[in-house]
């Protein structure tokens, strides 16, 4: 978000810019016009969504497009059951334009605050063996090219430019509208529960083959995982979600209200951290329930946090975690936040983190207060050990040369770059980093 004095700051504080100047284009027409004047004084220029990326992968020290005015639905294909978004649509608001259609998105990442642009632009994905993140749903995008033109890319038009652009780190163009290829509305039925930690690894292959969705998050200091379990199902089965004031006291009251004091308190008494952990798995995460979609796919999070996710071969992620928590044992760290573990199909998006390999997840977090460094360079040097790779929107250190050694159509994407923007008028000191100059 843009501050008065014209500062912007992502939503995690961990970045940060004062730009030359803001836009706030109401039309494709208007974002065309801003990039031909941008082109026009040497500037370059950069669009931002929510600003939930950690990185600094949506900076724009030069112009800042602010996209909120462009949401909204522009076109449905009933037939082949495709939707066209404006850009800078919130994935939530996206159901609400979808349900007369009775049409769902395939699956989503467990945090909606995100445009549709900026979620599939930096890679956000949700869990689910069977299933790809954001980017995979995407059948095609219109963009402006830093030569201030129209550009449609979809698997009817320069559909080899598809792989690329469907998660184009914000390095290709300004994204005007994006289209997904959605799937009939559907119901998930969800079981919460408390599992002892030692036996979800054991039977970690098992879990996430039997559930359409699966994922666990393990709070460092206890011997318990908090397992989440989903069930795809149609639209018309019965829905029984959770009562409102349940829903209220695990989510709002404890999930962020409770836990924002008590991650504020470790940062002046760290002693109290390991007690509340093992506290927060017997208070919450056991509950069963059937709802939308979205609804069960996404939860709310207040509590403001910074993050590392890394992205593995999936038979990789039992010895990785194995080794992240003996790791958190032996450095004696206390650590508030939860490790998350999830699972994604592979897909053929050049820069995806699952290309062409099924994946498991490991996300660790810090308070947004904590320096995180020491944490996260740690369990960074178990995650590359492990063939990891790293989600493009949350923290890590890695450069272009050896993001080149993990992504096998890395230098594929950057000879798009060279065509689409050979002067780099949508870099950014980011950018320069994991892509080079």
């Amino acid at each position: 978000m843009t501050r008065p004095g014209g500062t912007w700051q992502n939503w995690a504080r961990s970045a940060r810019v004062r730009p030359t100047s803001v836009e706030r284009p109401r039309t494709p027409e208007g974002v065309q016009r801003a990039v031909q004047a941008a082109a026009a004084h040497n500037l370059q220029i950069k669009a931002v969504g929510a600003g939930h990326s950690f990185t600094g992968i949506a900076v724009a020290p030069g112009v800042l497009l602010e996209l909120d005015d462009m949401q909204g639905l522009v076109s449905v294909d009933p037939d082949r059951a495709r939707v066209t978004l404006l850009a800078g649509t919130r994935l939530h608001r996206i159901p609400r334009l979808l349900a007369p259609h009775g049409l769902a998105m395939e699956n989503l990442g467990d945090i909606d605050r995100q445009s549709i642009s900026g979620a599939i632009s930096s890679g956000t994905h949700g869990t689910g063996a069977r299933f790809g993140g954001l980017a995979a749903q995407v059948v095609g995008v219109t963009l402006i090219t830093a030569q201030g033109e129209f550009l449609r890319v979809s698997d009817a038009e320069n559909a080899e430019m598809l792989p690329a652009v469907a998660l184009g780190l914000g390095a290709l163009g300004i994204l005007v509208d994006v289209t997904l290829q959605c799937v009939p509305a559907f119901v998930m039925h969800a079981v919460d529960e408390p599992v002892s930690l030692d036996d979800v690894l054991e039977t970690l292959d098992e879990r996430v083959s039997a559930s359409d969705h699966f994922e666990f998050y393990w709070f460092p200091h206890t011997d318990v995982a908090l397992t989440k379990s989903q069930t795809r199902l149609p639209e018309s089965t019965p829905r029984k979600p959770l009562p409102p004031v349940g829903r209220w006291i695990d989510e709002t009251l404890l999930s962020n209200g409770v836990y924002r004091m008590v991650c504020a308190a470790g940062q002046v008494l760290p002693a109290i951290t390991p007690p509340f952990n093992r506290l927060a798995v017997k208070l919450t995460g056991d509950r069963e329930y059937t709802d939308l979609s979205h609804r069960v796919l996404t939860q709310r999070r207040n509590v403001r946090f910074r993050e590392m996710e890394y992205a593995l071969p999936a038979e990789n992620v039992l010895p990785a975690f194995q080794a992240i928590r003996t790791l958190v044992a032996e450095r004696g760290w206390k650590i508030e936040f939860p490790v998350e573990v999830r699972f994604a199909a592979a897909d053929d998006r050049w820069l995806s983190t699952a290309y062409d390999r099924a994946s498991g997840y490991i996300a660790v977090h810090r308070y947004w207060r904590a320096d995180p460094t020491a944490y996260f360079e740690a369990v960074e040097r178990i995650c590359l050990e492990h063939g990891g790779r790293p989600h493009w929107g949350k923290l890590h250190t890695l450069n272009a040369q050896q993001l080149r050694e993990r992504y096998p159509r890395f230098d594929d994407f950057r000879a798009v770059r060279d065509r689409l923007d050979p002067d780099r008028r949508f870099a950014n000191r980011y950018l320069d980093r994991v892509l080079g100059e």
